[in-house]
């Protein structure tokens, strides 16, 4: 699978807007949106008029960035949100957010979801007691999410955890973070969906 190895800060600034792919380094002057608040490349700083289709892309790529997905991923959860009762777009929101990936980092263990994906992949986490190695899973109301006992003394979680004090949990998890554990209690609803994303412009781009 392809895979993105450059500065993930040169996302941030083609998209014109903080992604929070950095974890708490987002939260400070350093942040690249801070410094140079315009795309990266010698034609970076060109004023350019964005076509129908431009803008739908743009906000296309910003989710799929956030949410660090390839095109074929971010395409088959598309289609599950076409096939689910509802406004697609919102459908389509709720299933990213529900990606255990995606929840490991709004819990706060993991810095950013790249480093929730590192720790999934590694074992360090439990998901109703028992150990689960794959990003993508999709967590229900009620399931459990805790630091196995034998990771919660690596100092990478414990410094996500107290950076995660600058950001607050969602609504619809529940943190208790000295015992290393988190509860979905529901299902995200369309005010809880909040990312800097059209999701409408989303639909429209693959609905042609």
């Amino acid at each position: 699978m392809a895979r993105y190895t450059d500065p993930v800060c040169k996302l941030c600034r083609r998209e014109g807007t903080k992604l929070f792919l950095k974890g708490d380094r987002c939260f400070t002057q350093k942040c690249a949106i801070e410094k140079r608040n315009y795309p990266p490349g010698e034609h970076g700083q060109r004023r350019t008029k964005a076509s129908e289709y431009g803008l739908q892309l743009r906000e296309k790529q910003k989710m799929k960035r956030i949410y660090g997905l390839q095109e074929r991923q971010f395409r088959r959860y598309f289609e599950m949100a076409e096939r689910q009762k509802g406004v697609t777009g919102e459908n389509l929101v709720r299933l990213l957010e529900q990606r255990l990936d995606n929840v490991v980092h709004r819990l706060g263990f993991g810095a950013s979801r790249a480093q929730a994906r590192m720790l999934i992949g590694h074992g360090h986490l439990r998901v109703n007691g028992r150990r689960v190695t794959i990003s993508s899973t999709l967590l229900r109301a009620g399931d459990v999410i805790e630091v196995a006992p034998a990771s919660r003394d690596r100092e990478d979680v414990k410094a996500a955890l107290e950076g995660a004090k600058k950001r607050r949990v969602p609504s619809w998890l529940e943190l208790d973070a000295a015992a290393f554990k988190g509860t979905v209690r529901s299902l995200p609803s369309k005010e809880e969906l909040a990312i800097p994303v059209q999701e409408q412009l989303v639909v429209a781009l693959y609905s042609k």
